[in-house]
């Protein structure tokens, strides 16, 4: 039995969103669709060329193609901010649903640990997690990840507890219903629809952290393409340069701002 039912509805802003996403994941899957230049190929006598017809993000330093680095670069960010999402999706959400259930001392460990967990801000405890781990966007993703497992852990949590109290749960345990049954068919079904929403809102962060550790060094080692580690890259020519910067930081800025009006209408929709 579910609490409600609400129609998604696709508003504009809806549809922009799903397309801005769309297209990255489009990228992240098959780039040769969208380009067929190498993405690590280059020349002297290519450096730093502007914006053109030819070159549509311009060229870096060593004369490679821009927009084909932004293009392949969507690989590295979104299969490392989903690895991060499902990561904390997965634990965060299993400790929830536990503290939840179990209640007494088992609840109240899991949130003490939740709580130390949100105490520290997520960029320090990301670079806490790589120093242990070493770099590479394998290690940062798991990083991030670690980062939101309290914030599933803890909404998880609540929305199992609000609707373990509801008259239909209380029914389902007076006709007969054991714990594991009421909790598979009619507890975890109208509790996760709100931790799916914040999921495609953690999507959108776990991109920027991941930008960020790859602008600090922490993320994919070069050449490879990475959004964050593409401004790393060019912060030395931001005034010479600039389309470096602003190229990769508007696809970064317009994928986070689609993940996170979908986690919005998604939330409404819950």
């Amino acid at each position: 039995m579910k609490l409600k039912s609400t129609q998604l509805k696709l508003t504009p802003g809806t549809i922009i969103s799903l397309i801005v996403l769309g297209l990255a994941v489009l990228c992240a899957l098959f780039p040769q669709l969208f380009t067929s230049q190498d993405p690590n190929q280059g020349g002297d006598t290519m450096a730093l060329l502007q914006p053109s017809f030819q070159h549509w993000f311009g060229t870096d330093a060593v004369g490679r193609d821009l927009y084909t680095r932004v293009v392949y670069g969507a690989r590295q960010s979104l299969l490392g901010a989903l690895l991060a999402v499902v990561f904390g999706l997965i634990v965060g959400t299993i400790l929830g649903i536990i503290a939840g259930v179990r209640r007494g001392w088992v609840d109240a460990v899991i949130m003490r640990i939740v709580d130390v967990l949100l105490s520290i801000p997520g960029l320090l405890l990301s670079l806490s997690v790589i120093i242990v781990l070493g770099h590479g966007i394998f290690n940062a993703a798991i990083a991030v990840g670690i980062t939101s497992v309290a914030t599933f852990a803890r909404l998880a949590r609540s929305q199992v507890l609000s609707v373990a109290g509801s008259d239909f749960v209380e029914a389902a345990y007076g006709s007969g219903g054991s714990a594991f049954q009421v909790l598979v068919r009619h507890i975890l079904p109208n509790s996760l629809t709100a931790v799916f929403a914040v999921a495609a809102l953690q999507f959108g962060l776990a991109i920027l952290q991941l930008a960020t550790l790859g602008f600090l060094g922490y993320g994919a080692p070069p050449p490879t393409p990475e959004w964050g580690l593409l401004i790393s890259e060019s912060r030395d020519y931001i005034a010479t340069a600039g389309w470096l910067t602003i190229a990769p930081g508007i696809v970064i800025v317009a994928v986070v701002l689609a993940a996170n009006h979908l986690s919005q209408t998604l939330r409404k929709a819950a």
